[in-house]
């Protein structure tokens, strides 16, 4: 088995020159001290040569605009953070694209879509990593070893801070292979604030804690997905996902799949894992904040891992599918504060900082999303870090699933999701941390459908269609059926009434007219005529 996904590497490499990514954290394009000082990231797309392919009708360089829309208060600083007011301290005019191009240089197409000029509609359906094929497991691990081990060719990561930089005049930038940058964005949006000297704020995070926790992370998977598309050519790539309701153990951490226990060592990989090889970095956050500098993406060392050996007062157990069905009869998606300590709030609760059996918050407990992080008792129990390990995407795409189920069945309007007083870089309209190109978090909180993908588990069958797209309307139809009885009834009265008034002005004018003609001549003048037309009317 290991010798077949090995080989599928092999060609994997031979095939990579052909292929390009274009999505993630700072473009190369944009990095020279040149954009920095001039606060531009606009690169001219290959197809025209012309500035966000604005020749081709593309997109345009233009202003960024931000919201001014109020932030909650668990944030008190300001102008210390470079990831305030994304990305206003490195860019103020990138690239925005029309219709259905997207990308730093608008050389994409939007999710969903494809072909040269963006317009052929792409759907595609994540499925249970167990129900693949083992041809399509191996494939999907030699993919991921694949991203580990190839620099990304568009993007690179800073390793200083924009001050460190000297306001941009001296860049500071590394190269990141595509898996380690993906790795890294999430340090990034989830890191300290470095105060200067040994000073930190810890009370910050533009992707936890908060309601754009869901949405970021749907954006975040849909960007991985699409760089493993554009790397590979596989653009029928999509990620799978481990559905762990009331599972007993890791069910996925096998040597067949994500990595067994190392015999000699139960915190390492088993040596015959894909896996067990692998570098993590970005794991060191108190080494960072103690020197207040940025994760560099050094390697620290290999993945570690002892699933179900955690803190059992935390973390009891894996959510069961009751957990999650309450989870989903939660009608608010945010709710008081809008942080972990909202009670009764969808997203609180799934993200496992609300109890999954009365909604209330628990800050002593780590449940549903939380639980599996801790339960993995390793690398992917500390939050920058996490995404070192590959169950990170397995797990979340299942949440993202569950996400989705609540979408369709509350049918939420854009309104819902705050659009303002929210945590720091969680407003509706607040740009993603730290994406560039821009997106706003209101713009993913929307079905996935919308987006070009569904899950093989929630594709509609007669009752699914009945049930998310039917029975919404039959709802509607009953909360405003009485307004409707109502107005048939006054209808039918005012029909009625007019009817009978009709009826005897018919009666009564056709009475005046046999009266008329008794009197009148057998013929008129043509005046006569016009008088008596216009006296009817």
């Amino acid at each position: 088995m290991r010798t077949r996904g090995r080989m599928l590497l092999a060609v994997l490499y031979c095939l990579l020159g052909s292929f390009q990514t274009s999505e993630g954290q700072f473009p190369r394009a944009c990095v020279s001290s040149k954009n920095l000082m001039e606060k531009e990231c606009c690169p001219p797309w290959k197809g025209d040569g012309s500035p966000c392919g604005q020749l081709s009708g593309r997109g345009s360089c233009q202003d960024i605009v931000l919201s001014n829309a109020p932030v909650g208060p668990q944030f008190p600083f300001t102008g210390v953070d470079d990831r305030e007011s994304w990305p206003s301290v490195f860019y103020n005019r990138t690239c925005q694209c029309s219709g259905n191009f997207m990308g730093f240089d608008c050389g994409n197409c939007k999710f969903g879509f494809r072909g040269p000029k963006c317009t052929e509609r792409h759907f595609l359906v994540r499925r249970s990593i167990f129900d693949l094929s083992v041809p399509e497991k191996d494939k999907f691990l030699a993919y991921l070893s694949l991203s580990k081990h190839t620099i990304s060719p568009h993007y690179v990561i800073p390793t200083g801070t924009y001050g460190q930089m000297n306001n941009g005049s001296t860049p500071m930038f590394n190269d990141i292979s595509t898996y380690d940058l993906f790795v890294w964005i999430h340090y990034y949006v989830s890191m300290d604030t470095l105060l200067g000297g040994t000073e930190i704020w810890k009370d910050i995070d533009f992707a936890h804690e908060a309601p754009g926790f869901l949405p970021w992370h749907r954006f975040f998977l849909l960007l991985w997905e699409k760089e493993i598309q554009e790397l590979t050519g596989d653009e029928n790539f999509t990620i799978p996902y481990w559905d762990w309701r009331d599972a007993k153990s890791c069910e996925v951490c096998t040597d067949g799949y994500m990595g067994g226990r190392n015999p000699a060592n139960p915190n390492l990989l088993s040596p015959a894992s894909f896996f067990s090889s692998w570098q993590i970095v970005c794991s060191r956050l108190e080494e960072y904040n103690q020197r207040q500098v940025l994760c560099d993406g050094t390697p620290e060392g290999p993945l570690q891992r002892n699933p179900g050996n955690q803190d059992t007062d935390r973390t009891q157990r894996l959510p069961s599918s009751a957990d999650v069905e309450f989870c989903l009869s939660l009608t608010q998606y945010e709710s008081g504060p809008m942080d972990k300590t909202a009670n009764y709030s969808f997203r609180n609760t799934l993200e496992g900082f609300a109890s999954p059996l009365t909604g209330i918050s628990n800050s002593s407990q780590s449940t549903m999303h939380n639980a599996l992080h801790i339960y993995m008792n390793g690398t992917m129990s500390q939050v920058q870090g996490s995404a070192n390990d590959p169950i990170f995407l397995l797990h979340h795409t299942f949440v993202d699933s569950i996400f989705e189920q609540w979408l369709r069945k509350h049918h939420p309007l854009l309104g819902v999701y705050p659009e303002a007083n929210a945590p720091i870089g969680h407003n509706r309209d607040s740009y993603m941390v730290p994406f560039i190109p821009l997106y706003r978090i209101g713009d993913f909180f929307i079905l996935s459908r919308d987006l070009g993908y569904d899950y093989s588990y929630l594709q509609d069958s007669d009752l699914d269609f009945f049930q998310y797209y039917i029975k919404p309307y039959l709802e509607q139809a009953r909360r405003i059926w009485p307004w409707l009885t109502g107005a048939a009834l006054v209808g039918s009265v005012l029909t009625a009434v007019l009817g009978g008034l009709i009826s005897l002005l018919c009666r009564r004018r056709r009475k005046r007219k046999q009266l008329s003609e008794e009197r009148q001549p057998l013929l008129m003048e043509k005046e006569d005529y016009h008088s008596m037309y216009q006296s009817h009317l």
